[in-house]
């Protein structure tokens, strides 16, 4: 029989520390990727989405207010937005904050529905689009690559503390394999993104 080894007095504690590293990376990966996918959404394929008018506000009665706090934003057709005000007085306040946000759009109102024609993307258009979905990819990769050398650094610290060289390298393994699987789905919504914006 072999002898028992007893564990280290600070064992648990390093696994613990170990769990809180690996899982506090994955969160941050998660958010970096939720941050990719809002700004995917304000590149607009020339097709009419009410997200285009996320983060817009409108002077309510002095107050920036969200557009969608103060009218109904619809879909009408595939290239045309509709929106609502619920009060008539609303029309003007918001046709202004659209021209101002330099959508790339001209409002056009009947006095009670504002509405926004999407004009058809030239090719030069989408091209710019397609880089712009790249840069952002790019950058989305850079917050995973940090987020994974604060982890690996953070592991590295646990080993001179005292952390087995197995238990860090295990460690260091499931940081990577989290790193794999994020950067595949950065590639994933950008060509997905770019097969929209090429698609005529």
């Amino acid at each position: 029989m072999l002898p028992f080894l007893p564990l280290p007095d600070n064992f648990f504690i390093m696994q613990e520390e170990l769990e809180k590293i690996v899982a506090n990376a994955q969160d941050h990966m998660t958010k970096a990727i939720s941050h990719l996918e809002a700004e995917l959404q304000k590149v607009r394929a020339g097709k009419a989405s009410p997200q285009m008018l996320d983060g817009l506000v409108v002077d309510y009665y002095g107050s920036p207010t969200p557009i969608s706090q103060v009218a109904n934003i619809t879909v009408i057709d595939v290239r045309t937005l509709g929106i609502s005000p619920w009060e008539k007085n609303m029309v003007a306040p918001i046709e202004r904050s659209i021209m101002a946000a330099n959508l790339g759009v001209t409002p056009q109102n009947d006095g009670v529905v504002i509405k926004l024609f999407m004009p058809p993307l030239t090719e030069e258009r989408r091209k710019e689009f397609v880089k712009k979905v790249m840069a952002e990819g790019e950058h989305a990769k850079v917050a995973i690559r940090n987020i994974r050398r604060d982890a690996m650094e953070g592991i590295k610290k646990l080993q001179k503390d005292g952390l087995s060289e197995d238990a860090a390298k295990e460690g260091e393994g499931r940081v990577q394999a989290i790193t794999d699987k994020k950067v595949i789905e950065i590639d994933h919504h950008c060509s997905q993104k770019e097969k929209e914006l090429m698609t005529i």
